[in-house]
């Protein structure tokens, strides 16, 4: 195992996605910082850390909270040193349509999703600003960009994060500042997410196909996390979604409209008695680890995203076999 010396902090460390990243960032040795509310599932991210032969502190807390999440980066700074990358995951949502949701749902939903990223993002820059460096990851989505049915609270933090984000990213360069944003867009995960959350629906929530497994975005937000892209998509869905919203809302609206909402419900399920309460407001024990249950409908793998790692490589492949093409036909 390498050691990269780094120090990382992550929200919503303790499941899901979040639990995917510390596992990939545990394999270079990177001491770790895990935020969330859930001490058991945080405790066992912790154990694997350890288990991987790094070091991992254990802070317990709602993102929601900004002096929360800012006592919680000092903590973190005192036991495991400067921090180099903060990646912002945290999220909680409530499934229904929109008239269904109470305002104090909608408001929570909101606080963390994307007001815990905002705080975050704060507590990360008062650190890395005065050390010119560092980099923060925002882990993104599609419906950053498109928004869908039963998901209201979610797809407006979403891309309430990316408006934000592109608004620090012009502060920072007008700064000059070597202080690194990226945001990372991902498709439907087979998270425990589907299980935790608050669910109206009246069939229990899932994923909108195709669905992949959360390393996938373990890995593209621990590459991001290296590599000065200002934004990655990951999967071929996400990058459609994204592509054809820009090129055709209207139509996207149209077939979302048609297919989403059916698309967002296992088929003669009934609603898990864990989603009516959900841990919108308090959160919930045991350690459901990083996948969903959805195994064995999530792909591990997306050709775009491997693509999209190495494009600058396939991009002077493509060049460099069309010179030799031009110069073979300049020969004959």
């Amino acid at each position: 195992m390498s050691n990269s010396g780094e120090v990382v902090v992550i929200t919503g460390a303790g499941k899901g996605i979040g639990r995917a990243v510390v596992r990939r960032f545990a394999r270079d040795g990177a001491a770790i910082g895990l935020l969330g509310r859930g001490l058991d599932a945080l405790e066992a991210a912790r154990a694997e850390v350890e288990r991987a032969g790094g070091r991992a502190l254990v802070t317990q807390c709602d993102v929601a909270d900004a002096a929360a999440v800012d006592a919680a980066a000092s903590s973190i700074e005192d036991e495991l040193g400067p921090i180099d990358v903060w990646v912002n995951n945290a999220m909680t949502t409530v499934f229904a349509y929109f008239e269904e949701i109470t305002p104090e749902e909608f408001e929570r939903a909101t606080r963390v999703t994307y007001l815990g990223t905002v705080w975050g993002t704060h507590s990360a820059l008062a650190r890395m600003r005065p050390r010119n460096r560092g980099t923060i990851v925002q882990a993104g989505s599609a419906l950053a960009y498109r928004g869908i049915p039963l998901q209201a609270p979610y797809c407006g933090a979403k891309h309430a994060i990316k408006g934000f984000t592109e608004s620090l990213r012009t502060e920072l360069r007008h700064q000059g500042s070597k202080v690194s944003v990226t945001m990372v867009q991902l498709p439907g995960l087979n998270t425990p997410q589907f299980d935790h959350c608050r669910s109206k629906m009246a069939h229990h929530p899932m994923p909108v196909p195709p669905i992949f497994q959360p390393e996938l975005a373990a890995d593209a937000i621990h590459w991001a996390a290296h590599h000065r892209r200002r934004e990655v998509y990951v999967g071929v869905p996400a990058a459609l979604t994204i592509l054809g919203n820009k090129l055709a809302p209207w139509l996207a609206e149209r077939y979302l409209a048609r297919t989403a909402v059916k698309s967002q419900q296992v088929p003669d399920s009934v609603p898990s008695p864990l989603n009516r309460p959900g841990n919108l407001f308090e959160p919930d024990s045991g350690d459901p680890g990083a996948h969903g249950r959805f195994d064995d409908d999530a792909h591990e793998r997306s050709a775009q995203w491997a693509a999209a790692k190495h494009r600058r490589a396939l991009v002077g492949a493509a060049a460099a076999a069309a010179g030799a093409g031009v110069a073979a036909l300049t020969r004959r």
